[in-house]
């Protein structure tokens, strides 16, 4: 009778044994993904709204913990020393604003070679330290958006003028070619680019190209400034000429910076990458490779949500869209963001 009792609780305590080892796999493969958005520095407040999008994202995915990290200073150095330990966490994927594009690859290639997912987007890595680099947008889509969003505001008539930064700045030049190119569209046959000035990015040589062109064209119906400088300066000088509703303005500006000038009306609508939707877009990406849904090959397409589908181009290069559209509606809300 003594050897039946203990051959049952033999039994048992291997059933147990069994069943607990069963209950851990389980958990272990019920797990949700590790995915850490590494930002350029902490108390940044973009990137606290990129870190915002990534906890949209990985809510609306399901099983996937959104992770926000940075060093306290933006260098390449902190960087490294938080990837290592990624590393060693051994966490599913990271994504990258990067702040340095070259010193970040020798251990980015580790993390990929130790099975992490690596992307980089907002500011990115150079080829080889990531499989996927995510652009907030692209040359032709914000020539051709500045041209529609100063359309919508003087009804698609007019002179208009361009508040650039440097005349030897790559990609205002880029921006403007293609504001001439979208330009051509019938939809703005009664429009015309009258003039390019250049403010070289300081605000009282922006300010005063600015002034320059309402006395030079009296009849300028609008401005266009792809510069943050520049679209500022170009709202401080409408307001102070008397102008607000006669020369209308748009370009590319900081919610926080032109926030009194789109609620009053002296800026009618602005546009610039939504940080939000980067974090959103870069963990729908790192979720859809680590799933193994694409393998980050050129051509392979990417559902991104709300943020539709995402093409991966050559190199692995990939473009958000068009730059997110700020006006009274909503400047409120991410002026206390960046």
């Amino acid at each position: 009778m003594r050897n039946k009792s203990i051959l049952i609780v033999l039994i048992l305590a291997l059933l147990s044994t069994t069943v607990f080892a069963a209950g851990q796999n389980e958990a272990e493969t019920s797990k949700d993904l590790k995915i850490v958005l590494l930002v350029k520095s902490l108390g940044n407040g973009f990137f606290e709204a990129v870190a915002d999008g990534g906890v949209q994202a990985a809510e609306e995915l399901g099983g996937i913990e959104s992770i926000y990290m940075g060093p306290s200073a933006s260098t390449a150095e902190g960087q490294i020393e938080i990837i290592e330990t990624l590393i060693a966490q051994r966490v599913d994927g990271i994504a990258i604003s990067a702040n340095d594009p070259d010193a970040l690859i020798p251990v980015t290639k580790k993390a990929m070679k130790a099975g992490i997912r690596v992307i980089s987007f907002d500011s990115n890595i150079n080829v080889g330290g990531r499989e996927v680099a995510l652009a907030p947008s692209e040359s032709a889509l914000i020539g051709a958006q500045q041209v529609r969003l100063i359309a919508e505001l003087t009804d698609y008539k007019g002179k208009i003028g361009i508040v650039s930064a440097t005349s030897q700045a790559t990609n205002q030049n880029e921006w403007i070619d293609y504001m001439y190119e979208a330009m051509k569209d019938p939809a703005y046959k009664d429009m015309e680019i009258v003039e390019v000035v250049y403010g070289d990015d300081a605000a009282d040589k922006s300010y005063r190209e600015a002034v320059g062109l309402f006395k030079k064209y009296p009849d300028l119906a609008g401005i266009i400034s792809p510069t943050t400088i520049g679209i500022l300066a170009s709202a401080k000088a409408i307001e102070d000429e008397g102008l607000k509703g006669k020369v209308q303005l748009t370009g590319l500006g900081l919610p926080s910076e032109m926030q009194h000038y789109i609620e009053n009306g002296t800026c009618g609508q602005m546009a610039l990458w939504n940080p939000v939707d980067l974090g959103y877009s870069a963990t729908y990406i790192l979720a859809r490779l680590i799933s193994g849904e694409v393998e980050g090959k050129t051509g392979d397409k990417i559902d991104a949500g709300k943020m539709g589908t995402i093409t991966i181009g050559e190199n692995g290069n990939s473009i958000m869209g068009e730059p997110f559209v700020f006006n009274k509606e909503n400047i409120a809300d991410f002026a206390s963001i960046f």
